[in-house]
């Protein structure tokens, strides 16, 4: 039985590096990643918090439901990261290369 690494894999099924849909396909794995990190990091501190994801999306004006997808690696908007972030006491920054850098 022969194997195959990941690599090889990906090559096959979504194409080599550098085709678009290859290009696409890294692209949606790293932003999913982020989106999973930030989720985490968000869980970790409301718990911290002794906060219920019901209380922190009231302080963050924002519903149950999506502080639990944004809490299990969903992509979220803009608004509600920030509202997260502000009821959480977090101040980030976000690196948007060239055009500089945002503090929340």
């Amino acid at each position: 039985m022969k194997t195959y690494t990941h690599e090889q894999m990906l090559d096959e099924i979504v194409g080599k590096k550098g085709t678009a849909r290859r290009d696409r396909y890294d692209s949606e794995v790293r932003q999913g990643i982020k989106a999973f990190r930030i989720g985490e990091v968000l869980k970790a501190e409301r718990q911290r918090q002794n906060l219920t994801q019901k209380q922190l999306g009231e302080l963050a004006m924002i519903d149950e439901s999506t502080v639990s997808k944004v809490e299990n690696g969903h992509s979220a908007s803009y608004f509600a990261i920030d509202g997260l972030l502000r009821a959480l006491g977090i101040t980030a920054t976000f690196d948007l290369g060239r055009l500089g850098r945002v503090v929340l």
